[in-house]
């Protein structure tokens, strides 16, 4: 069994999924991988489940009966990686925004640097940010900026997906207490870290923009990361942050 757990939310992949499968699987450093699919009517799971032949005890899948969002998704993989003792435990997008190599500087920040939380950064050094129109990129850029402003992180990309926890980490933060199921997700998990005193090391790596599929943003997601972030913090003074 390996340490390392790579964990993939899906719905509507099939026309990345089984790429980025087997690219993961063609790293050097061995990595495991759990996709929870929120019943794809396009078939991501069967795809998947096809692919287990291939990579038994290596490939896992768990289904969900509906689209229950992101930040959902990722606890219940958070639970189910800390059930089975992973030391290090990644997040990652379907779509090949991230790239499966750039797991590797995840790994190394954490295993031989002592890292905590290791953040795959979009910002940390200038914009590295390809395929995106100027307007999204400001949004992308102005939001981390707002973050910023309100929680007092000093994380440049406080809104990034692509992350490796050490285990300890997801053992301090008490996952049912998450609010959060959209993007805003990946903000209140930074912010947990950080209010424990945990390391946070940021790794630049290049994003871009999915080629196949659709990008799940919708404006209430928005919404969501823009009051929820104030609210956040506004709780935060009247809480215990405690290892």
């Amino acid at each position: 069994m390996s340490t390392n757990l790579v964990i993939i939310p899906t719905y509507n992949e099939k026309e990345n999924i089984k790429k980025i499968i087997k690219e993961i699987f063609s790293l050097k450093t061995n990595f495991e991988i759990l996709i929870i699919d929120d019943n794809s009517p396009d078939g991501t799971a069967s795809i998947v489940k096809s692919l287990q032949k291939k990579y038994p005890d290596i490939l896992h899948i768990i289904e969900r009966e509906e689209k229950l969002g992101l930040g959902t998704a990722y606890i219940k993989g958070f639970k189910w990686a800390l059930s089975r003792n992973y030391e290090y435990i990644f997040q990652m997008d379907a779509d090949f925004s991230h790239n499966p190599a750039d797991l590797i500087l995840l790994y190394k920040a954490c295993a031989e640097k002592g890292a905590d939380l290791v953040i795959g950064s979009r910002y940390i050094s200038g914009v590295n940010v390809i395929n995106w129109p100027i307007g999204r990129i400001l949004l992308s850029y102005c939001a981390s900026a707002y973050v910023r402003f309100i929680t007092g992180m000093k994380i440049k990309d406080t809104t990034a997906g692509f992350k490796c926890y050490s285990s300890k980490v997801l053992q301090a933060i008490n996952l049912d207490k998450i609010k959060f199921k959209g993007y805003a997700f990946q903000i209140e998990m930074k912010f947990n870290t950080w209010k424990l005193g945990f390391n946070i090391v940021e790794v630049p790596i290049i994003f871009t923009d999915r080629k196949y599929g659709v990008s799940k943003m919708t404006g209430g997601i928005f919404n969501e990361a823009l009051w929820g972030v104030i609210k956040m913090k506004i709780n935060s003074l009247f809480k215990n942050y405690n290892k």
